[in-house]
């Protein structure tokens, strides 16, 4: 009775539809328990991410008082609701700044900076990161050497990377002595745009040849050799092996280093300074509107590039593919009923036993 008993329990339980259902885990207790473990650190994010974005929000509906009352001549201190005024003066806003895209609005310059500085960087790291992790991934004398070289920048703090650039391109530094020739690199000057690219992909290049390395370090080495069996080129394996096998990887670690560049800040506040406009970010732009107490604005232009990492991040979900969460290899559950009325029924079972009736086809 008892043995009787023990197998009547590890059996999946059998429905009244005469279907048997396994327990999943919340059915089990296993999710409450999942609940509990998660629960301090989904706690730290809400506190740490979730309040302030929502204060921000709320904050880029309102303005501090400024101007005088009316009536009373007497400036009230506080803030007023304001609605979107904040997000349509970013296009009616009269104060222009001419920078690498001509004399426009601010903010609008600021945008295009930050848009422009992500899209060469990202293009030059991926470039870079590929060919670093491809050296990386050969096996010769001192590898382990030439990979502590390479990711040196990146373990260099961006404002330590900002301040020895700095000496770099200043007008008696070492870049105008290799060139031989005075250019004013950390002036308001089309060239400070190219040192900040420069830089941010000396440092942060390593960051994608790291990511790449392990896609590649994933790769069969049978895969290669059939390759150089068939006659296949070095550029032909990179193309049709390397580049498709080592996608998923790649375009993760390109998200990542768009994400970042988007909201870049110090290393152009520390290596060109405040007020150089042909570098000024949107990050830069809302901090300085910021401390200038300008708290509704600033929150405006906060939010509006906070939209566009989420806008930015959604393509590369939809468009590209990127697996953020590791993911994409689970099996897809699809549930079809077939003529029985059950799940799966006819369809299921011609499913299940393909296989083995094309091996049965091809011993014959």
């Amino acid at each position: 009775m008892a043995t009787a008993t023990a197998e009547s329990q590890s059996l999946p339980a059998v429905q009244q539809d005469g279907h048997k259902h396994k327990k999943s885990a919340l059915s089990d207790g296993q999710g409450r328990l999942a609940w509990i473990l998660l629960a301090p650190t989904l706690l730290v994010i809400i506190v740490v991410a979730g309040i302030p974005v929502l204060l921000s929000i709320r904050e880029s509906f309102f303005q501090s008082n400024s101007a005088p009352d009316p009536t009373t001549g007497i400036i009230t201190p506080g803030e007023r609701f304001t609605g979107l005024q904040n997000f349509t003066s970013i296009f009616t806003n009269p104060d222009t700044v001419v920078g690498n895209f001509g004399t426009i609005g601010r903010f609008s310059n600021a945008f295009l900076n930050t848009t422009a500085i992500t899209i060469v960087c990202v293009i030059l790291e991926t470039v870079l990161g590929v060919a670093m992790a491809l050296i990386m991934a050969k096996a010769f004398k001192g590898r382990g050497i030439v990979r502590a070289g390479i990711l040196v920048p990146w373990a260099i703090p961006t404002i330590v990377s900002a301040l020895m650039w700095k000496l770099i391109f200043n007008e008696s530094g070492v870049m105008n002595r290799i060139i031989g020739t005075q250019i004013l690199w950390l002036a308001d000057s089309p060239a400070s745009f190219w040192a900040v690219v420069i830089a941010d992909v000396w440092k942060t290049a390593p960051f994608i040849g790291l990511l790449t390395l392990a896609g590649l370090q994933t790769i069969p080495a049978e895969v290669y050799e059939a390759a150089k069996v068939d006659g296949a080129t070095a550029w032909q394996q990179f193309v049709r092996i390397t580049l498709p096998m080592v996608k998923p990887t790649l375009v993760v670690a390109v998200l990542f280093r768009t994400l970042d560049t988007l909201r870049m800040f110090d290393l152009p506040w520390g290596m060109i300074g405040q007020g150089k406009y042909r570098v000024e970010t949107v990050s830069i732009f809302a901090y300085q509107e910021a401390t200038a107490q300008r708290y509704g604005p600033a929150a405006a232009y906060a939010i509006v590039l906070f939209i566009y990492v989420l806008l930015v991040a959604f393509l590369f979900v939809k468009v590209l593919g990127a697996d953020v969460i590791g993911d994409s290899g689970l099996p897809k559950k699809k549930k079809r009923r077939g003529r029985g009325g059950g799940v799966g029924g006819e369809d299921t079972v011609k499913a299940q036993a393909a296989p083995g009736l094309e091996m049965m086809g091809g011993a014959h």
